[in-house]
Formats: structure tokens, C-alpha cells, sequence
């Protein structure tokens, strides 16, 4: 194995948990535990590894109400939409996006009438003309 495919490797153990131990990393990869140290740092200063965060469990996201929110948004304002919509919990993932709308959120929430208010919030946002919100039922892939 080259050491772009034991980067690879390490990544995707890394998206699994991203708590894992070094010690554990390598004996999964089978390298030396200094070694996988030592890949793990330059693909941090390299930018590769950008942070960590937290994963919650899928019986916990179940329980959320989630939606698809798309956004158009004033030129002029788009940057300051998207600073308001960082600072929103509800707020999973933001696309900035072609066609006919500037961005798509996901938002997720414990009930529908939650996020409701979430995506009336999202409506009310300096610098948003319209919003059109698409419920998930459920989904089918998730890579």
C-alpha cells in the first residue's frame, strides 16, 4: 500500500471515529503507531484534516424532523445571510448553489412545529427574498 492509499485508509478510519487512538489507527493499518502520528499531523497542517466533530448516534438523528430549505438571497446580502445561518443550531448544511435559488440549508429539529419556526426564522432573515422547504420523509443513501 502507497502512502496516498494508507492516507486514504486513515481517513476513512478517522470518519469512523474520530476518537480512535493512534494505536488503534495503526494496528488497523498495520504501520508503526509513530508513523500514523506522523501522517496524522502533516495531513492536519496540510490542511486534509480540516477539524473534528461529533457524529450523533442514527437513533438520535431518527428522532429529528429534518427539511431542505432553499434560499434566494439579495447579492448584497448573501454573506451576511450566510453569517446568520452559521450562528442557527438547526442549521446542519448549507449549499451555496446554481439555478434559480442562491443556497440550500438542511435543518433539522425534535418536532415539525420547531422546525417550522426554524424555517420561518430562515424566511425572516435580513437579506432573504423567498424560501420553498422540502420535508424528509426519509432517507435512502447516505455515503
Amino acid at each position: 500500500m502507497n502512502d496516498s492509499e494508507s492516507d486514504e485508509l486513515l481517513l476513512a478510519l478517522l470518519r469512523e471515529n474520530a476518537r480512535a487512538s493512534v494505536a488503534t489507527l495503526a494496528r488497523r493499518l498495520g504501520l508503526p503507531r509513530t508513523t500514523v502520528q506522523s501522517r496524522i499531523e502533516r495531513l492536519e497542517r496540510r490542511g486534509v484534516i480540516a477539524g473534528y466533530t461529533v457524529k450523533t448516534s442514527e437513533s438520535h438523528e431518527r428522532g429529528l424532523v429534518r427539511a431542505h430549505v432553499l434560499i434566494t438571497a439579495l447579492p448584497k446580502l448573501s454573506t451576511k445571510v450566510e453569517a446568520e445561518l452559521r450562528r442557527m443550531p438547526s442549521v446542519r448544511l448549507l449549499h451555496s448553489v446554481s439555478g434559480a435559488f442562491d443556497m440550500i440549508a438542511v435543518v433539522a429539529a425534535a418536532t415539525v412545529e420547531d422546525l417550522e419556526r426554524q424555517i420561518d426564522r430562515i424566511g425572516a432573515l435580513e437579506g432573504v427574498e423567498r424560501t420553498m422547504s422540502s420535508i424528509v420523509l426519509s432517507t435512502r443513501i447516505d455515503r
